[in-house]
């Protein structure tokens, strides 16, 4: 079974139809639904982020995005911890000449630590920094 890191744009790109990446999105998920999702609770909180001023409608089916990703066994949740926010805002502050977010920098952390090479993303800070950005 391959894993994979699962990023913020693609988790709002597979629950919004109007996202101009939705079509790619729900393709991987049916490509990669025998694999391993990988995410953490840092790309969750942008996710519940971006649909915040999108009305109670997308408000209620992004926190049941998030409850039923929690509860799938084929996504794994990395939790935030402090110890992963320190490491990532050093990574942040070592790559100071980098627009990466510091969801980038802890995701890239998560994928080094698990040995995962490709991220359900659209993010190209993630090809920037080494690792393979399947929705480009």
């Amino acid at each position: 079974m391959k894993r994979i890191f699962a990023d913020t744009s693609y988790w709002i790109a597979l629950l919004n139809p109007r996202d101009e990446l939705h079509a790619s999105a729900v393709a991987s998920a049916q490509s990669y639904a025998s694999d391993q999702m990988v995410t953490s609770e840092m790309v969750l909180v942008e996710f519940l982020n971006g649909f915040s001023d999108h009305g109670p409608r997308l408000r209620a089916a992004a926190s049941k995005a998030v409850r039923t990703l929690l509860s799938s066994p084929n996504v794994t949740v990395i939790p935030q911890a402090s110890d992963q926010f320190e490491r990532a805002l050093r990574r942040y502050e070592e790559r100071i000449d980098k627009e990466w977010s510091l969801t980038d920098c802890a995701s890239f952390l998560i994928m080094e630590g698990e040995d995962i090479e490709g991220a359900l993303t659209h993010d190209q800070h993630f090809a920037q920094a080494g690792f393979h950005a399947l929705l480009r």
